[in-house]
């Protein structure tokens, strides 16, 4: 777990206790001590949100990389875009950080706070949308509708935009401008980790490894960035506490003392949940294309990031230091399901698991009357 990170998707963050502004409460000054029963409630929460964008996101990234709906298609990484991400990670989190050195930080915040609203309204938006389309009264109408933006004229007109929506689209963005704005007015942690859970979410469903080694790439990468950045240096701390935004998911450990206006933070970055997740993701595609009716390395990966995930909590309160998520996630949820494949005898066919990107599968499909006329 690290401490902040790039946009839309962010790093890994560290798992820690923090006050409302997002500081550290883990120390011997602090103020407040939580009760067991508090910290017990904070971390489990905390755990439980985090599996569910994983387990919903992988379930409906089986059906994206179906989708021929050019607004719902994934975005396929590459083992050059895996390779290059923990230096555009450690480039865009040291860059913050000399910003936050340099600039206002409450001007920076401001800035940020708009982005992310408009971010946390679309990604909000889309996750709401499949149960919109199960809750619309049927004899409401629902009306199609299409936005187009073009730029020329004639046969040099060019399409820039060509979004299509109806009126279930409309309420889902209606309910996400709400919770925007709650979140925009009085930075609520409910409201925040309603964005977060949203971002990770959509995150696990439409960013796609295209193979195994691909993830092992990028996992070992942010494996080696997130140690660094927590344990090197003081930058992901500093930013981490400047950085207001919903780049993390947020519990009270004082909720059973204060309720709702509690203000003492457990926190989680979406790093550590949307890394392991686009891989848990890839094997549960995986386990699609075997064709055996059976999720055998989707739950073995899914179990290991539980396991990894409670051993970063315990280590945490034992060494009572922040620690990066990573650094027990990676060799988790990779090491499962290696010894998975090699007790089933599948670990070459794994490796060999390919996916193509959209763009490709589409090239293929044109080619094909090419090659049935040739």
């Amino acid at each position: 777990m690290s401490q902040a990170d790039p946009v839309p998707v962010p790093a890994p963050e560290a798992l820690n206790a923090s006050d409302s502004n997002g500081t550290e409460a883990l120390n011997a000054t602090a103020k407040f001590v939580a009760t067991p029963e508090g910290t017990a409630l904070a971390y489990g929460s905390l755990v439980f949100m985090a599996l569910l964008p994983i387990f919903f996101g992988a379930l409906r990234s089986v059906t994206c990389s179906k989708s021929k709906n050019a607004a719902d298609m994934p975005e396929t990484i590459t083992s050059r875009d895996a390779a290059r991400f923990p230096i555009i990670a450690s480039c865009t989190l040291f860059g913050l950080y000399l910003f936050f050195k340099m600039f206002s930080q409450e001007y920076i915040n401001l800035l940020l706070s708009v982005y992310f609203f408009v971010l946390g309204v679309l990604a909000l938006s889309h996750t709401m949308s499949p149960f919109m389309c199960r809750m619309f009264p049927e004899s409401l109408p629902n009306k199609q509708y299409q936005l187009l933006f073009t730029q020329g004229a004639g046969e040099a007109k060019e399409e820039i935009l060509n979004y299509e929506f109806d009126t279930k689209n409309l309420v889902c963005l209606l309910i996400s401008s709400v919770v925007g704005v709650w979140y925009l007015l009085k930075k609520h942690w409910i409201a925040n980790n309603l964005f977060g859970l949203a971002f990770a979410l959509n995150g696990v469903e439409l960013l796609h490894l295209n193979n195994v080694s691909t993830g092992c790439i990028l996992l070992g990468g942010l494996f080696i960035y997130d140690v660094f950045w927590v344990f090197g240096t003081n930058v992901m701390v500093t930013v981490a506490k400047s950085f207001e935004a919903p780049i993390k998911l947020v519990f009270p450990q004082d909720l059973l003392e204060k309720g709702l206006g509690a203000s003492n933070f457990a926190m989680l970055g979406l790093g550590d949940i949307v890394i392991p997740g686009i891989f848990i993701a890839l094997l549960l595609r995986f386990d699609v294309s075997l064709k055996k009716n059976s999720r055998t390395y989707f739950y073995a990966s899914f179990l290991a990031y539980i396991f990894g995930l409670g051993l970063t909590i315990f280590v945490m309160h034992t060494f009572k230091h922040a620690q990066p998520a990573l650094l027990y996630l990676v060799p988790a949820c990779v090491g499962f399901p290696v010894i998975v494949a090699l007790i089933k005898g599948e670990l070459t066919e794994m490796f060999r698991y390919e996916e193509t990107s959209p763009e490709d599968a589409k090239k293929e499909e044109s080619s094909e009357p090419e090659k049935k006329d040739q």
